[in-house]
Order: structure tokens, then C-alpha cells, then sequence
């Protein structure tokens, strides 16, 4: 206990203008990611909900087109919208991983 308190002592104090330095990065900081509130999650969402719908309703549109003007032995359009599915899933995944990615690394900032 007596070392920090004299290792504590020991330590040069902060020059002025690094103090301000310090608290303007603080404050910079802050303002950037003011937006991340409830309506900033809602958001996301949508985002991500329509990442995957948009390639799973194209899928199922170019596969209905297939089956119509190209008929064959299995179904162009479950096949494609499986494969829209995956593809809007993927899509989704590199979003909320990027988010992810994003949060942590200003998580890290923050603590040191």
C-alpha cells in the first residue's frame, strides 16, 4: 500500500495541454458514436432482416422465371432460393461481425 501511494507520488502530473489533448479525444469520441441508441439497434435490424430477404426474394424470382421459360427435372426456384437464403445469411453474418468488430475495438480504446 505504502509503495503505490509513493510510486503514485512519484509520478510526473500531466502537463496541461496534454490534459486537454486527453479530454478532446474524449469528447471527439463521444460525439462519433452518439448515434448508437435504440433507434440505431431497430435500425440494424432492418438492415440485417433485409440483407437476407433481398437475395432470398431474388432468388425466388430469377428461379420462377427459370421454371417457366426453362422447365426441367427439379425446381430452379426452391434451388434459388435456398442458394438467396445462404447468400442473404452470409451477408447478414459480415454485418453484425463487422458491428461486432467495431464495438470491441472502441471497447479496447476505452480502456486504455
Amino acid at each position: 500500500m505504502n509503495e503505490e501511494l509513493k510510486n503514485n507520488s512519484l509520478k510526473p502530473k500531466p502537463s496541461l495541454s496534454q490534459e486537454v489533448g486527453a479530454k478532446a479525444t474524449r469528447k471527439l469520441r463521444a460525439r462519433r458514436h452518439r448515434t448508437r441508441t435504440v433507434w440505431f439497434g431497430l435500425g440494424m435490424m432492418g438492415l440485417i432482416g433485409w440483407s437476407v430477404v433481398v437475395p432470398t426474394l431474388l432468388g425466388a424470382l430469377l428461379g420462377i422465371w427459370l421454371d417457366k421459360n426453362h422447365p426441367g427435372s427439379f425446381s430452379w426456384t426452391l434451388t434459388l432460393l435456398v442458394i438467396g437464403l445462404v447468400i442473404g445469411c452470409l451477408n447478414a453474418w459480415r454485418w453484425v461481425a463487422k458491428e461486432d468488430r467495431e464495438i470491441r475495438e472502441e471497447q479496447e480504446d476505452k480502456d486504455e
